[in-house]
C-alpha cells in the first residue's frame, strides 16, 4: 500500500471530511484506492458509520459494488453490519446491487440479520429506486402520456419506500398528500403497481417478496378510491374501519380481513412466498396470533419477527412511547393516534384497566412469595452449613408447604428444577430438601 492511499484512509477513518475533499482534488488520488485487505476508502467509511465522508466519497465517484475485498464484502455489506440505516439506504440510492454474496455466501442483508441490524434488513428489503419508478412518467412506445404523472412519482415512491406497512399508515400517507387524494391519481398508481408487480414475477430474477408488497400496496391504493368515491366521510371513514375494533377485546376485524383478501388476490397462485403466508395466516382463527399484518410484514421486511420496539396501536410506527393515561395497556406514537383510535379503544379501556390492576396484584403477590422461598432458602443453606441434624417438625412442615407452592409455579422460579421423593424411612435433612430445590 503506497503512502498516498495510506494517507487516504487514515483521514477517512478520522472522519476528516474537509481533508479528504481536499485530497481527493489531487490528480495522484484515487478514491478506488484499496489497503492490505481490499478495503476501499467508502467501505471504511460505512463500516465507520460517517455518512458526511461516504457522501463525499460517493460524489467523487467511489465505486458502490467493488468487490475486491479479501473476504467478498462490498460496501453495502459493511454499512449494513454498522447499523447506519441512512448509510445503508445512501449505498442503495448509489446503485448497490443487494443479491452479491460474499465468501460465506451471505448477501448484505444476511449479514446485517446475522449481527442484529435488522433495520438496515428492513432498509435493504424494501429499497425501490426512484429511477425504476421514474420509468413510468415518460411516454413509453406509441403512448401519448405517460401511465403515471410526474408530479405523483414522488408521493407515490414514500408508499413505496415505507417499511410499515399497516394499512392506517398508508392511507394516512395518502390523505395528507392532496396529490394523491383523488380517485383519478389514485387509480392511475394502483395500475402501475400492478405493472410492477407483474414486472418482478416475469423478470429473469424474479422478485416474489417485491411483487408482494406492489401488490399489497395496490389493493390499499384501491381501497382508497372506493372509499373516495362512494362514502361521504371519505378516507377518515376508511381509517376508522381499519381501526374499528370488537367489543370484547378491541381487535380490528375489518383491517384483519381486509389483509387476508390482499393476499388472497396476489394474482400468481404459483410464487412460493404466497403459499407460505397463505399456511401461515389460514389456519389461525380470526382474532388470535400471529395476525396477518403480523405475518405479511415479516414476510416482506424480514425483521419484525425479531424485534422488541413498541409499535403504535394506531399506525403501527415503531418506537411508540405514550400509554393510555388509563388502561396504560395501549401504546400510540403521538396525541393524534391516540384521538383517532378513542372511538374505538374507549370501549374496552376499562376492561384492560381492570385486567392490569388484577395482573399488578398477582405479580406482586408472586413476587413476595419468592422473597419468602429465597429468604427460608437461605437460612436453610445457613442451617446446613453449620450442622447436619434433623430439622424440626415445624421446619418439616414448611419445606412441605414451599414443595407444593413450586409445583404450582411450573418451575417459574427455578426453570428445570427437579423435585425427588423423599425417603419416608428417614427423616428430611436440611440437605435433602436443597437437594430437592435443586439449588
Amino acid at each position: 500500500m503506497c503512502k498516498v492511499t495510506a494517507v487516504v484512509l487514515i483521514v477517512v477513518f478520522l472522519g476528516n471530511v474537509q481533508e479528504a475533499s481536499r485530497l481527493l482534488g489531487c490528480k495522484d488520488v484515487r478514491v478506488n484506492c484499496l489497503d492490505e485487505y481490499g478495503m476501499t476508502p467508502l467501505m471504511h467509511a460505512a463500516y465507520k458509520g460517517k455518512a458526511d465522508m461516504c457522501k463525499l466519497l460517493l460524489q467523487h465517484g467511489a465505486d458502490v459494488n467493488c468487490n475486491e475485498h479479501e473476504h467478498g464484502y462490498t460496501a453495502l455489506m459493511f454499512a449494513g453490519l454498522s447499523g447506519k440505516t441512512d448509510i445503508t439506504w445512501m449505498m442503495l440510492d448509489a446503485g448497490a446491487e443487494t443479491d452479491v454474496v460474499n465468501s460465506v455466501g451471505r448477501t448484505a442483508a444476511q449479514m446485517a440479520a446475522f449481527v442484529g441490524q435488522h433495520d438496515c434488513v428492513t432498509v435493504i428489503n424494501n429499497f425501490f429506486s426512484r429511477a425504476r419508478l421514474d420509468y413510468y412518467t415518460k411516454p413509453q412506445g406509441l403512448e401519448k402520456e405517460p401511465k403515471l404523472p410526474p408530479k405523483l412519482a414522488g408521493p407515490l415512491h414514500k408508499i413505496i419506500m415505507s417499511t410499515n406497512l399497516n394499512p392506517v399508515k398508508m392511507v394516512m400517507l395518502v390523505k395528507e398528500n392532496p396529490l394523491l387524494a383523488e380517485v383519478e391519481a389514485l387509480d392511475k398508481c394502483r395500475r402501475v403497481m400492478e405493472l410492477i408487480c407483474e414486472k418482478c414475477i416475469k423478470q429473469q430474477d424474479m422478485n416474489e417478496v417485491l411483487a408482494m408488497k406492489m401488490h399489497y400496496i395496490s389493493c390499499v391504493l384501491g381501497k382508497c378510491a372506493s372509499f373516495l368515491k362512494d362514502r361521504e366521510d371519505k378516507l377518515d371513514g376508511l381509517i376508522k374501519s381499519l381501526l374499528k375494533g370488537r367489543d370484547s377485546d378491541g381487535f380490528p376485524m375489518y383491517q384483519e380481513k381486509f389483509i387476508r383478501e390482499c393476499i388472497r388476490k396476489f394474482p400468481y397462485c404459483d410464487a412460493t412466498l404466497l403459499q407460505q403466508l397463505v399456511r401461515s395466516v389460514a389456519p389461525v382463527e380470526i382474532g388470535n396470533d400471529p395476525t396477518a399484518l403480523s405475518v405479511l410484514t415479516q414476510a416482506i421486511t424480514g425483521q419484525v419477527g425479531f424485534m422488541d420496539a413498541e409499535f403504535c396501536t394506531s399506525c403501527g410506527e415503531k418506537g411508540a412511547e405514550k400509554r393510555c393515561s388509563i388502561c396504560k395497556m395501549v401504546i400510540y406514537c403521538n396525541q393524534t393516534c391516540q384521538k383517532m383510535h378513542w372511538f374505538t379503544h374507549k370501549k374496552v379501556c376499562k376492561n384492560l384497566q381492570e385486567l392490569r390492576e388484577k395482573q399488578d396484584t398477582e405479580s406482586a403477590k408472586l413476587r413476595m412469595q419468592q422473597n419468602k422461598v429465597g429468604l427460608w432458602c437461605r437460612c436453610l443453606r445457613k442451617k446446613q452449613q453449620e450442622t447436619e441434624e434433623t430439622i424440626t417438625e415445624s421446619e418439616c412442615s414448611l419445606m412441605t408447604d414451599l414443595l407444593h407452592l413450586l409445583k404450582g409455579w411450573n418451575n417459574y422460579i427455578y426453570p428445570g428444577m427437579v423435585l425427588v421423593t423423599c425417603d419416608a424411612n428417614s427423616p428430611p435433612t436440611v440437605k435433602h430438601f436443597l437437594t430437592n430445590l435443586a439449588l
